[in-house]
């Protein structure tokens, strides 16, 4: 396992996944949650605005999304919150979408993550609420992005 203060970058959600096995206390993993948040680069000031708010999210949340080039185009996102353990959150779902083609987001089944990380079970329902805001974001911009390479 990485050591907190050995965070520098997004992790990869692999190491989350692993990292998450390894440690077996509940406020060790909302430390960690959180530190993972620290690594998330700011979004730029204009970049929070409405079209990049996230609804449904009890704090504040903006997500940014980039879409590559072609007919199965690879999404890049961004994310920030207000709140420290969203922004890990946020982080978790960035180790898990970005990077990746439309159709392996839509694909993608992120229950299964967070189930496996036991997120569900020590979120409030509030945070889960907001997580499954985030998350339904996220596969709407990459459904826009497969229909929008598919009629261009």
């Amino acid at each position: 396992m990485r050591g907190m203060s050995d965070i520098t970058g997004p992790a990869p959600i692999d190491t989350i996944l692993d990292d998450f096995a390894f440690l077996d206390d509940w406020e060790d993993r909302y430390r960690y949650v959180i530190e993972l948040g620290r690594t998330l680069e700011p979004l730029a000031e204009g970049e929070q605005n409405p079209e990049t708010k996230v609804e449904g999210c009890t704090s504040q949340v903006w997500l940014v999304t980039a879409v590559g080039d072609g007919d199965d185009p690879v999404l890049t996102f961004r994310g920030e919150s207000d709140a420290h353990i969203v922004r890990g959150l946020i982080a978790i779902l960035l180790a898990l979408y970005s990077g990746r083609r439309a159709s392996e987001i839509l694909a993608a089944d992120s229950r299964e993550i967070f189930d496996r990380l036991g997120l569900r079970d020590h979120l409030s329902a509030q945070r889960s609420n907001g997580l499954t805001a985030m998350v339904g974001r996220i596969r709407r911009d990459a459904e826009m992005a497969g229909s929008q390479a598919a009629t261009s």
